[in-house]
Order: structure tokens, then C-alpha cells, then sequence
């Protein structure tokens, strides 16, 4: 009879666990998320940034799983783990498990900022992704009633009234110089540099500000000191402000408050700063470490509950000779992987009575693009800039997006940017007022 093997989340940890998973005839396995697609996070920001349709950075779990006889697809929400009696309990029925891998990923973490949970914008799901979009092609819809094209629309506004609403709606302040941060900051002047330039003639150039804020002295936390630089020199070349040690104290609707007092104005305030644990890892009781992460064993397993595995960014794995914080494996895709692959070779080797092999990550460098035919990135100890690293980003993510029409999708819409300077995905589902 075959184990039963439960996995939530269909991120990339839990989706390399089932795949190699389902290879074994020893495990029957549930895949259990609360979507029915995968989601490329890495090319999140594209969607935001009207570069990309949801569509073509999505997969159907359905049509993924097809040819793994036996692997089977839920979709529900798990609410609680009774681990005593190897229950789940979702917003369906009970779901019961011989052995469970979590791999329910990560949330936007905004460090207790006041007002940030209520008047930022998260960018963390495909969700929160055509919402961002929408409120920012919005607010330069709106921006242009206010403009000279239109000065009969608001008779009885008085003109500083229209300049500061004016001013308000074109500042956009990005929270946050990580990857995520910096790609999107130069994507979104991409963007205002080219469609809404043409869409907006109203808009002179240095109209529309996009201010980038990091609170570290550097941008990309983690990069080596020359890229961290290069980024910078980039965006401000682009027109982004980026401002470094630049600490959020507080976010009102209508602007950023720093630390040093500084108001900011804006109507749109992304937050891209930090993540944290699913919410679901602290209802598990679990011992967690740091940002609510999951201690666990190098085996990736849970000390005490060694039916239980953790993967992905929810993992916080021991290592022999070194001590934390230094070897916290990053929460990035490629960490992800490694721990779905090998948490689903561990679970061969339980139930084969074999010995557990410990998780080492392999870090194969970092990579983040600036804008249009540039980016910086790091192999091993190389560090490559411009062009090159370009065609190397647009390479690899290529590589690992799921799916051939996707790669086909992402590829026409990149090579008609690049091109033709153009993009077509400037639709709004939703208004603000």
C-alpha cells in the first residue's frame, strides 16, 4: 500500500517535491494549494508593471500534474494540523497524511510599520500584482484631469489644489532596494518612459517620479559591493530617486513619513522591504526562527515530527559548523527547488530505512535586471554588468519558467519591448477614487 504523502503549496518548493515525488511507487501524493496555478514569482513585477499578462507567468497545477499518475490536485485551504492524529483540517473536507511536506511559502513582512499593512501596496501574489497596475495606471488617469489638457474639469478647485493632487497622484515611492525593489522601480520608469509618455502627451518628461528607498547604506542587500553601486548609477541614470538610509517611520494615505521626519507625498507607496512565513507556520506550534521561519533539522525535517518536512522559504535548516544567521539559506527560487528535490529524496530514503542526507544549498549566484538591456549579476565570485548580464538574466529565468508557451509568451513580449519600446498590457480592472 503507498504512503500518502500531503504537500501544501504549489510554489517551487512544493511543486519539485511532487514532481519527484510521483517518480517513486512507494507514495501516492496530494498537492493541496489554495490556487489552482503556479505562479512564477520572479516575473511578479512584470505583471505590475504592464510588461506581462498574468497568464503567461502562470501555470495550471492541473495541466502540470497530468502525466504524474500519482499525484492528485486540491484546491482548498488549509486551516489547521492536528499532528497527533495526522489530520488536516481545510475550508473542504479533512485531509488525512502518512507523511506531510510544508512548503506554503512566504508573506509580505512589514516589520510592525505603522499605517504600512493599510495604505502600502504588497507585492507578493499574482493578486496583489494586476491590483498594483491598476492603481497606478489609475492614478495617471486621474493625474490628467488635473493637467492643462483639462482645465475646465474642476472649476471650483483652486490651482495649487490641482498642482498638489497633480504632484500626489505622478509620485510613486517604492519601499524597499532589494531585487524585487530595484527590478520594479526599473521596469515602471520603462514604463512611464515609454507607453504612458505617448498615452499622456500632457505628461512632460520628469513628470512622473518613482523614488526608490532602502534604509541600508547599499541597494541589494547580499550583492556584492560593485553591483549594489552600478544598480544604483543605473536607476538615477533611468530617473529613479533612490534615496539609501532612508528609514520608514510611518505611512499615512497620503505619503511616507522617514525617520528623519522627511514627508514624502504620494498615492501609490509599494511596499517591496521584506517577507516573512505563511501564516499558517506559527498555527503550526512549531519552533520558528528568524521572520517566523521553521527550525528544522538538516534533514529539512521537523525535530520530534520526523514525518514532517519543511521546504522553501518556511525552512529554517540546521548545518553542521556554522552558526546562524550566517548559513540561513536565502528565500529564493533557486533555494527552493534544492529543498523540494531533496526533501522528496529524503522521503525514499524513511520509508526505505536509509540514511538521510543533509540539505547544503547551492548557491549559484544572484542576478537582478535594471531596465531595459541591463543588469547586474553574480556567478560564483564573477560579477558581470550591463548587456551581458542582461541576455544572462533573460537566459536563466527563461529557463526556469514552467511551460513552453509561457517561455514563447514571455519571449515575443520581451523582444517587443526591447524593439519597439511599447507596452500593451496597460489595462485597469479596478478604480480607485
Amino acid at each position: 500500500m503507498p504512503y500518502k504523502v500531503v504537500i501544501i503549496g504549489a510554489g517551487f518548493a512544493g511543486l519539485s517535491a511532487a514532481k519527484e515525488l510521483s517518480k517513486y511507487d512507494e507514495f501516492n501524493v496530494v498537492l493541496i494549494d489554495r490556487n489552482n496555478y503556479h505562479t512564477f514569482f520572479p516575473l511578479l513585477y512584470q505583471v505590475a508593471a504592464a510588461e506581462l499578462e498574468s497568464e503567461e507567468i502562470t501555470s495550471p497545477l492541473r495541466g502540470l500534474m497530468r502525466r504524474n499518475r500519482r499525484c492528485s490536485v486540491m484546491m482548498c485551504d488549509v486551516k489547521d494540523i492536528d499532528c497527533t492524529s495526522k489530520i488536516l483540517h481545510t475550508d473542504g473536507p479533512d485531509v488525512r497524511y502518512d507523511y506531510l511536506v510544508l512548503a506554503m511559502g512566504s508573506t509580505t513582512n512589514y516589520f510592525g510599520t505603522p499605517g504600512a499593512e493599510q495604505f502600502a501596496f504588497p507585492l507578493k501574489s499574482l493578486d496583489d500584482a494586476v491590483q498594483l497596475r491598476s492603481r497606478i495606471l489609475s492614478c495617471f488617469e486621474e493625474a490628467s484631469l488635473y493637467s492643462d489638457v483639462h482645465p475646465t474639469v474642476y472649476p471650483n478647485v483652486s490651482d495649487d489644489d490641482k498642482d498638489d493632487r497633480f504632484g500626489k497622484l505622478t509620485n510613486i515611492i517604492i519601499v524597499g532596494g532589494g531585487a524585487n525593489g530595484v527590478e520594479f522601480a526599473g521596469a515602471l520608469m520603462e514604463l512611464v518612459r515609454t507607453s504612458i509618455c505617448k498615452d499622456f502627451p500632457e505628461f512632460n518628461k520628469g513628470t512622473v517620479k518613482i523614488t526608490l528607498l532602502e534604509a541600508a547604506p547599499n541597494l541589494l542587500s547580499g550583492f556584492p559591493a560593485p553591483l549594489a553601486q552600478y544598480t544604483k548609477e543605473r536607476l538615477e541614470k533611468m530617473g529613479v530617486n533612490v534615496r539609501l538610509n532612508a528609514a520608514v517611520a510611518e505611512i499615512t494615505p497620503n505619503g511616507v513619513i522617514l525617520k528623519d521626519g522627511t514627508f514624502l507625498p504620494s498615492a501609490t507607496v509599494v511596499w517591496t522591504a521584506g517577507v516573512k512565513s505563511a501564516p499558517l507556520a506559527a498555527a503550526t506550534g512549531f519552533a520558528s526562527g528568524r521572520a517566523g521561519r521553521i527550525n528544522v533539522l538538516p534533514t529539512l525535517q521537523v525535530p520530534e515530527q520526523p514525518e514532517i518536512f519543511v521546504a522553501g522559504d518556511l525552512s529554517l535548516p540546521e548545518q553542521a559548523g556554522k552558526v546562524p544567521p550566517l548559513n540561513i539559506p536565502p528565500m529564493v527560487a533557486p533555494n527552493a527547488i534544492q529543498q523540494g528535490i531533496l526533501t522528496a529524496k529524503n522521503l525514499r530514503r524513511l520509508v526505505q530505512k536509509q540514511k538521510l542526507l543533509p540539505f547544503a544549498y547551492h548557491d549559484k549566484g544572484s542576478m537582478a535586471v535594471v531596465g531595459r538591456g541591463a543588469a547586474a549579476v553574480r556567478v560564483g565570485k564573477r560579477t558581470f554588468t550591463g548587456s551581458f548580464a542582461w541576455l544572462m538574466w533573460l537566459a536563466v529565468h527563461l529557463t526556469y519558467l514552467v511551460g513552453f508557451r509561457n517561455r514563447l509568451m514571455v519571449m515575443f513580449n520581451w523582444a517587443w519591448g526591447y524593439f519597439f519600446a511599447e507596452r500593451s498590457v496597460r489595462l485597469i480592472f479596478r478604480r480607485w477614487k
